[in-house]
């Protein structure tokens, strides 16, 4: 997948993600459907999880290719 269509769609995701929230909160929906936006949020979110694994790996690759002293810290 091209790094484009990765950012498109990461983006994508999280857009959907803020319009499942504000579905959800908006308190009109039956239990059903919220269930069924929650259900596509997981999806999304681990999705977004994904994208984000990999472009810290793509990160880790360049930071240890340049090898100009940076060290990688693991983040707590």
């Amino acid at each position: 997948m091209s790094k484009e269509r990765e950012k498109n769609d990461f983006e994508r995701s999280i857009d959907r993600l803020e319009k499942l929230v504000d579905n959800m909160e908006s308190g009109e929906a039956s239990l059903e459907q919220n269930l069924s936006w929650f259900e596509e949020g997981m999806d999304l979110i681990r999705l977004c999880q994904s994208h984000l694994t990999d472009a810290e790996q793509r990160v880790q690759r360049l930071i240890k290719k340049n090898d100009h002293g940076f060290e990688i810290q693991e983040i707590e």
